[in-house]
C-alpha cells in the first residue's frame, strides 16, 4: 500500500499514465513481473519512510527474510535507487524520483484513481484514498486503511514539533498497529486523545489508541481522564483541575487529527447514552456520529455530545485532518459527515464504500 504521492504529482481526471496499457499487457502473460514491481516498490517506500535504516530493521518491517531483502537492495543499489552508508540505507534523489513516479503507477494499477478523484470532488476535499475490498466483510482492509495513514502521516508531518488528536474505536485501534517510527532530528511528534473516553472498552479507548500510536512511532504522549458520559456540572468541576485542563489546551494546539465516521445508533450504544436519547435519535432518523456529533442523512446536526475535546471548530483549522471508514454499511454516514469536512480532509476508506456513495451518479 501507500499510493500517496505530493499534491504537484496530480494528474488531469482524463489524463492516463502512458505505461498503463502496456504493463496490463505485461501482466496477463507475465504476472511475475508486476509482483516484482510491487515488491521493490515497498522496499523503496520503507526505506524512504524510515530512512536510514539498516536490512535487518527494514527486513523485519516488510516481513521478508534478510536474504530475499539482500537480493532486491543489491539490484536496487546496483541501479542507483539507493546507498548504503554506516546509519543504514537511504534513497538517492534518483530512487525518490522514481518513488514518486511509481506512486502514480500504483494507483492507476489499483483501478482507483479516478474513483479517488471522483469522490474527492463530490466532497470538495483535499484527498481521497480508496483500497480494494469491503472493510465489512474483510478484516484485512482496515490494517490497508492502517498503511495509508501511516505514509500519510509521514508525509504531511512537518518538522519541528506535532501535536496528532487521535481518536478511538475499533477502527483506530488497528490503525495504530501500522504506524511506524516517525521522529527524526529535526521533527517530534507527540500523540494526544481527540476526545474523552466513551465508556467502551479500554484498548479502544482514545487514551489506548494514541498511545500505541505514539509507542510505535517512537514519540510521546498525552493522556486525557474525563469519561464523556458526565453531567455539565462534573465536567465543569474537572475543567478546574490543572493536569486536565493543561491536556485539553494542548489537544486544542492539534495540528493533525486522524478520527473515524461511526454509524449513529452504533455509537449512541457504545456511548451509554439513554433509551430517551436513543429514541430521540431515531425519531431524527440519525445515520452518522462523529466528534460527538450526530448527523441525519442530510448533514444536518441533530445532537451533540458535551464538547470535551476536539469540536468541530477546531478541526475546521487543523491543517492535516484525515478521516478513515469503510464498508457498505458505513456509505451513509459517510455521506452525511462528509457535508461537514474541512476542505483539507483526506478521506481513506474503501471500494465498497466508495461504490455505494456514487450509486447513480454521473461522471
Amino acid at each position: 500500500m501507500g499510493r500517496l504521492r505530493s499534491m504537484r504529482d496530480f494528474i488531469s481526471p482524463m489524463e492516463v499514465n502512458p505505461l498503463l496499457s502496456e504493463f496490463k499487457a505485461l501482466e496477463t502473460i507475465a504476472p511475475d513481473i508486476l509482483n516484482a514491481v510491487k515488491r521493490r516498490y515497498r522496499v523503496l517506500q520503507n526505506i524512504f519512510w524510515m530512512q536510514p535504516i539498516g536490512r535487518r530493521n527494514l527486513a523485519e518491517s516488510l516481513g521478508l527474510t534478510e536474504r530475499v531483502l539482500r537480493s532486491e537492495t543489491d539490484f536496487l543499489r546496483e541501479q542507483r535507487l539507493i546507498e548504503t552508508t554506516k546509519s543504514g540505507m537511504s534513497l538517492t534523489k534518483k530512487g525518490e524520483v522514481l518513488l514518486q513516479d511509481l506512486d502514480l503507477l500504483m494507483d492507476q494499477l489499483t483501478g482507483m484513481d479516478q474513483l479517488e478523484k471522483r469522490l474527492a470532488t463530490k466532497f470538495n476535499i483535499e484527498r481521497c484514498l480508496i483500497v480494494s475490498g469491503n472493510s465489512d466483510e474483510q478484516p484485512k482492509v482496515v490494517g490497508d486503511f492502517g498503511e495509508l495513514v501511516n505514509d500519510a502521516l509521514h508525509r504531511r508531518l512537518q518538522e519541528g514539533t506535532n501535536i496528532i488528536a487521535v481518536m478511538g474505536g475499533t477502527t483506530m485501534a488497528e490503525i495504530a498497529k501500522h504506524v511506524t517510527p516517525m521522529e527524526t532530528p529535526k521533527r517530534h511528534n507527540l500523540f494526544v486523545p481527540a476526545r474523552g473516553g466513551i465508556g467502551e472498552s479500554v484498548s479502544i479507548q482514545a487514551n489506548s489508541v494514541s498511545a500505541l500510536m505514539a509507542a510505535n512511532a517512537k514519540g510521546d504522549h498525552r493522556v486525557l481522564y474525563v469519561p464523556e458520559q458526565l453531567s455539565q456540572e462534573a465536567y465543569h468541576t474537572l475543567l478546574k483541575e490543572p493536569s486536565i485542563k493543561n491536556v485539553l489546551a494542548t489537544i486544542k494546539e492539534a495540528n493533525c487529527v486522524i478520527h473515524s465516521i461511526g454509524r449513529a445508533l452504533h455509537m449512541a450504544v457504545r456511548r451509554k447514552m439513554t433509551e430517551d436519547e436513543i429514541v430521540t435519535l431515531r425519531q431524527d432518523r440519525a445515520v452518522a456520529e462523529s466528534f460527538g456529533y450526530f448527523f441525519d442523512a442530510s448533514g444536518k446536526i441533530v445532537y451533540k455530545a458535551p464538547p470535551i475535546g476536539l469540536s468541530f471548530e477546531d478541526v475546521e483549522k487543523i491543517p492535516t485532518v484525515i478521516a478513515v471508514a469503510g464498508g457498505k454499511s458505513k456509505a451513509k454516514a459517510i455521506l452525511a459527515y462528509m457535508k461537514h469536512a474541512p476542505e483539507q480532509t483526506w478521506l481513506i476508506t474503501d471500494e465498497a464504500a466508495a461504490n455505494e456513495i456514487l450509486k447513480g451518479a454521473t461522471l
